[in-house]
């Protein structure tokens, strides 16, 4: 009779297949994390946009009061008169060759 030799795996299947599929599960938690992360950031960011409008809304409507003050400000009941003549001052050209 002759010896049949039985060659053996360094690793069973069972243990490479919950190997591989304890990483996959790793894998699949982290890219959860990652997209809880990225959605966090999101909406905070949407948030920190809607104070920002909020902020310039506030600017304009403060804006719009004092220029309707000085639109309806009437300057020669103050002792303001209307200027004679108006002269432009010639400057230099504002080129880089001068």
């Amino acid at each position: 009779m002759s010896k049949t030799t039985v060659m053996r795996l360094p690793v069973s299947p069972i243990k490479a297949l919950l190997g591989g599929a304890l990483l996959l599960m790793l894998t699949y938690v982290a890219l959860i994390a990652m997209v809880m992360n990225y959605a966090a950031l999101t909406v905070g960011f949407a948030q920190s946009v809607r104070n920002d409008e909020a902020k310039i809304a506030s600017l304009e409507a403060t804006y719009f009061s004092m220029l309707s003050e000085v639109t309806k400000t009437d300057y020669a009941a103050r002792g303001y008169a209307k200027p004679i003549a108006q002269v432009f001052v010639p400057s230099a050209p504002a080129t880089a060759l001068r």
